[in-house]
């Protein structure tokens, strides 16, 4: 019996002993990063491991260009239609040969000893040492398995050092396997706290999790690039003045020579944006009103011209004509040149709607045109929709880095079309596009635009489909009072509000008056921007003009 009791009590011991003693399995680091052939190599980007494996030839490591063009340089693009890659500076559009060595600056060939895009199918890979030499990162490479450990975000990080020689492990547990061994005084980033473990990454591009007891408390650190680069000025042609810009709908001849009656009562304006020009086919070339008298006048007023162009013509495919990089370069020389003969003084980029797979040629399209628009001083300013998920694909950071200006049209909350009544511009709307975009671009290059326009909208009692019809400033103003329509001051929306009830429908009003463009000129002081834009000239009523002076001068 006492035998029976001692075995039980050593198996209990034993059980108790393996139980807490801590695991000494490693795991292997190619089943770790998921390394399976010879010429694989892992990436790991800052904190985390690519799923997508870099590959080792000749002795050099390639990554495939979407990891490059997403996460370490978006400057690198790659035009399948033409099979062209190419890099946009501020100055240039350097073209980098495919499966060779040579690539292009300024019309001159230069080569490395190395090939510097290979191209499998569909896929495409970019030597990393030719993505180094335009891009502040620091690389660190390992063999065994091959893997390169990249940092490419600068900044202050949370750091954790070892208080005593420990491990990093797969999962927090003591029975997790083991990743890389860690000597007493090393650092770690801080990735994450448990209640006994810590997430953490390693500098040779380990992520897992080290027991809290092994190490110090976290402390703040600014990681800095080693690497040398000095990233290229993007100059800019913004004025040293505010910008009051209104936009002037131009469809013919005539209401270019018309200007000086059509801005008899504006007054404070000293830019105006005439919509000139219209993609017209898949090649890039243009329809165009481009006028010398019309700016000749408009600066006899003060008024520089920003001409506009517009992806508006159904006739053409913007997809088409930004994806293929001939017919974008047409585009862009037949703009610049249209503009550059007229004596304007810089383009407005009004493309709308665009589809999530227009978002990278759009870009480039701003890219390339920026390097023609700095080239011959024009004034380059791009019109966006208010920031939503579904219009990230504008790239607003990246149009604040290489244009002049980027103006929010902070009007079309509601628009012909929607399924419900609503204001066109509430004052939540506005305030949240202003903040969105200053998210990623400077207060000084952000221009809010303002509308001079209502909507009127018509919600039949039966259910049917809600109508709308715009409305000028004063034509509203005169509908509230032929109807007795009583208003009143909705504080949610910033706006007056009236609505009148008939036999089969309800009438809704939110009127953009002086009370309501007040308001919305009040965040552009605020948020101190760039500027004021208005949509558009002759929906205005003349009082308007002293107000947006009071506050944009």
């Amino acid at each position: 019996m006492l035998l029976v009791v001692v075995v039980a009590l050593v198996g209990i011991v034993t059980m108790t002993i393996k139980k807490h003693t801590p695991s000494d399995k490693e795991m292997d680091a190619g089943t770790y990063y998921k390394v399976e052939n010879s010429d694989d190599v892992a990436v790991i980007l800052q904190d985390a491991v690519s799923e997508k494996k870099g590959k080792l030839i000749d002795g050099k490591v390639y990554l495939d260009y979407g990891t490059v063009s997403s996460t370490l340089n978006k400057r690198f693009y790659w035009d399948k239609n033409e099979n062209k890659l190419l890099y946009t500076t501020p100055t240039d559009i350097i073209t980098i040969s495919i499966d060779g060595n040579t690539y292009q600056v300024s019309g001159q060939e230069q080569s490395v000893d190395y090939v510097i895009f290979k191209q499998e199918g569909d896929e495409g890979y970019l030597a990393l040492d030719f993505v180094k030499q335009y891009t502040d990162m620091d690389v660190q490479q390992y063999e065994s398995p091959n893997k390169v450990v990249i940092q490419y975000k600068w900044g202050e990080v949370s750091e954790v050092t070892a208080s005593d020689d420990t491990v990093i492990r797969y999962r927090g547990g003591i029975k997790s396997e083991i990743l890389t061994h860690v000597a007493k005084g090393d650092t770690m980033v801080l990735l994450e706290e448990l209640e006994e473990w810590s997430k953490v990454a390693s500098s040779d591009g380990f992520i897992g999790y080290v027991q809290k007891k092994d190490i110090g408390s976290p402390e703040n650190k600014m990681l800095e690039s080693t690497s040398g680069f000095t990233a290229p000025e993007y100059t800019s042609q913004r004025r040293d003045y505010k910008i009051n810009l209104l936009w002037h709908q131009v469809t013919s001849q005539a209401a270019n020579d018309g200007l000086t009656q059509a801005v008899a009562n504006v007054k404070g304006v000293n830019t105006i944006s005439p919509t000139w020009f219209s993609v017209s086919d898949n090649s890039g070339n243009i329809s165009s009103l481009a006028d010398a008298n019309y700016v000749a006048a408009a600066k006899q007023l003060g008024m520089e011209v920003w001409a506009l162009v517009d992806n508006f013509n159904t006739e053409m495919s913007t997809y088409e004509v930004l994806s293929h990089t001939t017919s974008r370069q047409n585009l862009i020389n037949n703009l610049v040149q249209a503009v550059l003969g007229a004596g304007a003084a810089g383009i407005n980029v009004d493309f709308e709607s665009l589809k999530e797979e227009e978002g990278p040629h759009f870009i480039q399209f701003i890219r390339e045109l920026s390097i023609q628009c700095r080239k011959n001083n024009l004034v380059l300013s791009i019109d966006n929709p208010v920031p939503e998920n579904y219009t990230m694909l504008y790239d607003r950071k990246e149009q604040g880095a290489v244009a002049d200006y980027v103006i929010i049209m902070g009007y079309d909350e509601h628009f012909k079309g929607d399924e419900e009544a609503g204001s066109v511009a509430s004052l939540p709307f506005v305030q949240k596009g202003i903040e969105k975009t200053l998210e990623e671009v400077p207060a000084d290059r952000v221009i809010n635009g303002i509308p001079f326009y209502t909507r009127l909208w018509k919600v039949p009692d039966s259910g049917s489909e809600v109508t709308s019809e715009v409305m000028a400033m004063d034509q509203a103003s005169a509908y509230i009072s032929e109807n007795q329509i009583e208003t009143f001051w909705d504080k949610e929306s910033g706006q007056n509000y009236g609505e009148l009830s008939t036999e089969d429908a309800t009438y809704k009003i939110w009127l953009e008056d002086e009370q309501s463009l007040e308001e919305k000129l009040k965040l552009i002081q605020q948020y101190e921007l760039a500027g004021v834009a208005e949509w558009k000239l002759g929906l205005e009523r003349p009082s308007v003009w002293d107000l947006i002076s009071k506050y944009v001068n």
